[in-house]
């Protein structure tokens, strides 16, 4: 072994994406480390564990090439740092922010950790104010607000790709001109990276949405920096330059599978069908740096995709980003294989923070009663359709009728919009369309001020 002031040569171990070495002078956990080989590549690194005299380093790239009597390990002196400017809107990095676009190289206003700091509690503001995503089915029943944190649960096969594009490009802060969007995608195909592209350039909202990719092919380890690059720029645009940021992240489940990967080469005794024992501090170090900042303009806003394998949301994954977030968007396969778009089942879904974003003066005064109308209806009408199934159609009074066909128009009409964007007024203009096929006397949750205003019946059918 050869030691200089912040360079080692000569290493004790090598594990899959772990190299073990001893006699590592004034390091630090998570310490960014440079490993140079026999071939004189160098690969990054960070110290992952400190034990007695042998430090654990978690090479990036991978240990491939490696050999243990010429590895060398130079200290850098601190954490991993990821450079951040206002000008990484409108950019494409791979996941540890480097740029993969065509462009020129970004200029960094300053290096940032991206771990992040923790926000004090006694200076968290609650989060407010309504973001518009252009969903109808989230904008109207499960309102998505500035500083929440809001998931959405998936299945394999579902288009929350698609649907997280459609947020990324489609989500406004309304009232606000400094809003943007930074999108990050893990494990992801090459064709699904050239989708995200595609789909965010015909938007022609590049210009204030920054992507980190992290491509299936690229190290598996660098999965769990590129979300934490993606927060790192979205804290510097909110609480150093005051701009609302929406952070979109897919998919949560490949990031705990890397986790789950690196945990088993560090030989940990694993938990929950074998994924560490501190999954749920790990994430919570991701969706808690959401929030907004007492005496600070800007807020940041978190979206993750999370795939539930089998479709089983007791899974860990889903399971643990449940109790840290504020409520859930699920995914339907039964709508999908109709082919409704998105396919959101408004039933289990849920936004705990909506009430703090909605009403007079944000969105319209009758969103929340009309919000809970439509749910009472719709969750009848899925009753009913259970009900016809034993007792047939025709048992069913002409009232019961028309919440079944409630039902229906409901699906396909305000969750089913399609590939365009939705306003929240024209989501409205859709809602009390669908409410007139409700007989008055079954409109139980709505004060009559408001039928008077804006209800009319619908002309019956030919």
């Amino acid at each position: 072994m050869t030691l200089s002031a912040h360079r080692v040569t000569g290493a004790d171990r090598l594990a899959g994406p772990l190299l073990v070495m001893s006699g590592l002078p004034q390091v630090a956990l998570g310490d960014e480390v440079l490993v140079t080989g026999r071939d004189g590549r160098v690969r990054h690194g960070r110290v992952l564990e400190l034990a007695a005299d042998l430090v654990v380093v978690q090479v990036y790239e991978g240990t491939s090439g490696l050999d243990l009597g010429s590895t060398a390990v130079e200290l850098t002196g601190g954490p991993f740092r990821l450079g951040v400017s206002a000008a990484m809107l409108g950019r494409a990095m791979d996941g540890r922010g480097r740029p993969v676009d065509d462009g020129p190289p970004i200029v960094p206003l300053r290096a940032v950790d991206v771990n992040g700091s923790a926000i004090n509690p006694a200076a968290r503001a609650n989060p407010a104010d309504f973001i518009e995503t252009g969903i109808a089915a989230i904008d109207l029943l499960d309102s998505l607000v500035r500083g929440q944190k809001l998931p959405i649960f998936t299945g394999a096969g579902l288009p929350a790709d698609e649907l997280a594009a459609r947020i990324a490009t489609g989500a406004r802060l309304l009232g606000s001109e400094r809003f943007a969007t930074v999108f990050a995608a893990m494990g992801i195909t090459r064709r699904g990276a050239d989708a995200f592209l595609d789909a965010f350039a015909s938007a022609g909202s590049l210009d204030r949405l920054a992507l980190f990719l992290n491509l299936a092919d690229d190290p598996a380890i660098e999965r769990l920096l590129a979300p934490r690059c993606a927060l790192s720029l979205a804290e510097h645009l909110a609480f150093d330059m005051g701009m609302d940021v929406l952070v979109v992240m897919t998919d949560i489940t490949a990031y705990g599978e890397a986790l789950r990967e690196l945990s088993t080469a560090r030989e940990e005794i694993p938990g929950r069908r074998g994924y560490p024992g501190y999954l749920y501090t790990d994430l919570a170090t991701l969706f808690e740096r959401a929030g907004r900042v007492i005496g600070r303009p800007g807020s940041l806003t978190v979206m993750p995709i999370v795939t539930m394998p089998d479709d089983d949301i007791t899974h860990p994954i889903p399971d643990l980003t449940g109790y840290i977030t504020e409520g859930q968007i699920v995914l339907s396969r039964e709508l999908h294989a109709r082919g409704i778009f998105p396919p959101i089942d408004a039933l289990p879904c849920l936004s705990r923070l909506m009430n703090a974003g909605i009403g007079e003066g944000k969105t319209r005064p009758e969103h929340r009663v009309v919000a809970d109308q439509l749910y009472a209806l719709y969750a009848r009408g899925r009753e009913l359709r259970r009900l016809i199934t034993v007792i047939g159609e025709a048992a069913l009074k002409e009232s019961e009728r028309r919440i079944l066909d409630f039902a229906d128009r409901f699906e396909t009409e305000l969750i089913g919009q399609g590939p365009q964007r939705r306003g929240i007024d024209e989501t409205f203009e859709v809602a009390w369309r669908l409410l007139a096929i409700i007989p008055r006397e079954e409109l139980t949750r709505l004060p009559d001020e408001l039928i008077d205003r804006w209800w009319r019946p619908e002309e019956p059918r030919a």
